[in-house]
């Protein structure tokens, strides 16, 4: 499905919270009005993208060296995924996965992989899991015999009940050898529910679904995989690496890891 600049689209409106310049009237009008709705939600951005950061180069050092990242977004250069896992291993593999055409541009020029590893960008969508497991380029790319770490951030938030985002869930992850790892992070209103109230009803106004989820529900998308320390937790106390976190209430986004075993 082709999405033009016209209307607003959840990674370029990502990209405007994190300071990015990928952006367009229509993705920076819809963005300000969720930004009046709950004010704080720039660092929510930045603290899912850290969270993302983070679990990359530890996963990479506890040495996992294949990665699909789900909903991956306008690419920061210098700073994705492929990035950070190849500093910590120069042979480790990635797969992007995302539905805009215009991220898709801007990932065959900037998401370049190091010569011992790789890196390939998917025109797919999260709602058809066989789009993304059946692509040949997923296939050229991984080993399906070796461990996979998927990520989720800021993805799973934009699955509305009816569709079940545990159903794409499953699809995605039961060929995932054992010692695979999954990456979410979902955003919360269990820090200021008449916040998120106000935000999902700015996001609805530009066409675009949000459904916030509490603890018990971020961590039933987990089902069947062991939850690793330390466990469903605001993203910025997720393994912090310096000084204090950010209040979970500025922040409003749990996250984890988990192993397939």
């Amino acid at each position: 499905m082709e999405i033009g600049i016209e209307r607003a689209h959840p990674a370029r409106m990502y990209d405007y919270y994190l300071g990015g310049t990928t952006n367009f009237d229509a993705d920076r009008e819809a963005a300000d009005a969720a930004l009046a709705a709950f004010p704080t939600l720039r660092t929510t951005a930045r603290e899912s993208r850290a969270f993302l950061l983070r679990t990359v180069e530890r996963l990479a050092r506890s040495g996992i060296r294949q990665f699909v990242e789900i909903g991956s977004g306008i690419p920061v250069p210098g700073r994705n995924t492929h990035d950070v896992a190849q500093a910590v291993r120069d042979d480790a593999r990635v797969v992007y996965v995302d539905n805009d055409p215009i991220v898709l541009t801007l990932a065959q020029a900037l998401l370049t992989s190091g010569p011992h590893g790789s890196a390939a960008y998917l025109d797919a969508d999260l709602r058809d899991p066989e789009s993304i497991i059946e692509h040949p380029e997923f296939a050229r790319t991984l080993d399906a015999d070796e461990p996979v770490a998927l990520l989720l951030v800021a993805s799973l938030h934009f699955v509305a009940d009816h569709r079940d985002p545990l159903a794409p869930l499953r699809r995605l992850t039961r060929r995932l050898p054992p010692g695979s790892r999954l990456v979410i992070s979902h955003v919360t209103g269990d820090y200021d529910a008449q916040g998120w109230d106000r935000l999902v009803g700015a996001y609805a106004d530009a066409g675009i679904t949000v459904r916030p989820r509490g603890l018990a529900e971020v961590t039933a998308l987990f089902d069947g995989w062991e939850i690793e320390a330390p466990g469903v937790v605001p993203v910025s106390r997720w393994h912090p690496t310096s000084g204090t976190p950010i209040d979970p209430a500025l922040v409003s986004c749990y996250g984890a890891v988990a192993r397939k075993n």
